[in-house]
């Protein structure tokens, strides 16, 4: 993911925000299960330091560094929670425009009803194309040979994605921006759909470059092409079947005061002090 969108951004062609959106998000996301496995792996010599490796004669594979290094990364320069809704907005963005008026605001009526006429028309020209395309035509994208299949896929996920999004807006309008788990997924699909984009391309890539590895780099992509249409599956049935409400509701009342005996027993190991130190009072020039 990371090259191909490396390499979209070299080309100069494209408005890459939201690719380069979902590599940071994903990059950041499966770096760190690897390094967790990397771990689970290593067993108790990747919980040791590389120094105390060392001290007793072994190779220093830093791995607890790693995954130190590693965790940040779904922090820094947007947080995985940050990303969702940011690549969430942009991909609604669209929407907004068109029918921003009537989901949003009390409006004017004859102002709401012109947006009406015009969300019309977009939307009679963009509802069908979400029916049909070339990923239910069996030799479509032939020029992938094996993961054609994959990239056929993608094609129709992708306007099973795009109903979704236009389903959640229709049944939520302007109380879509609070529904995060939601969009959370939506983001999540459109972020494997992506990858699998990517492998398929990058594995026809090495294949025009390096020749002797094109057996291999198919393998591999196929494999990981499979693996992530089954998480895509897995999500777009928890779009519409899940406990969301009622998390929610449990949720607010935690916030509340609620539910604190749970907490009975447990030992506080982070002694006195406020959570977050107070603050010095900014001093504005004159």
């Amino acid at each position: 993911m990371l090259n191909v969108s490396s390499r979209l951004a070299d080309e100069k062609r494209h408005d890459i925000r939201i690719e380069a959106a979902l590599a940071k998000l994903y990059a950041s996301e499966l770096g760190w299960q690897v390094v967790d496995e990397l771990v689970q792996v290593r067993g108790g010599r990747g919980y040791e330091t590389a120094e105390s490796l060392a001290a007793r004669g072994e190779k220093p594979v830093p791995v607890e560094q790693a995954m130190r290094d590693m965790r940040i990364n779904r922090i820094f320069e947007g947080s995985t929670e940050i990303m969702h809704l940011l690549i969430a907005r942009e991909a609604v963005d669209q929407h907004l425009e068109v029918a921003g008026e009537l989901i949003e605001g009390d409006g004017d009526l004859r102002d709401k009803a012109r947006a009406a006429v015009e969300a019309g028309g977009f939307y009679a020209r963009w509802l069908p194309s979400l029916v049909v395309g070339a990923g239910q035509r069996p030799g479509s994208f032939s020029d992938f040979d094996e993961l054609a299949e994959h990239v056929r896929f993608v094609e129709r996920s992708s306007r099973k994605l795009a109903r979704s999004t236009f389903a959640g807006m229709t049944r939520w309008q302007a109380g879509l921006e609070r529904k995060q788990s939601f969009l959370g997924r939506l983001v999540d699909v459109g972020a494997e759909l992506y990858a699998i984009a990517c492998a398929a391309t990058y594995a026809q890539t090495i294949a025009e470059e390096h020749p002797e590895r094109a057996e291999e780099a198919c393998e591999l992509a196929d494999l990981f092409c499979r693996q992530a249409r089954r998480r895509v599956d897995g999500l777009f049935d928890a779009l519409w079947s899940n406990d969301d409400e009622r998390a929610y509701g449990v949720a607010r009342r935690v916030l509340d005061g609620e539910h604190t005996w749970v907490e009975e027993g447990a030992l506080d190991p982070s002694g006195e002090g406020p959570m977050v130190a107070e603050q010095p009072e900014r001093v504005t020039a004159q």
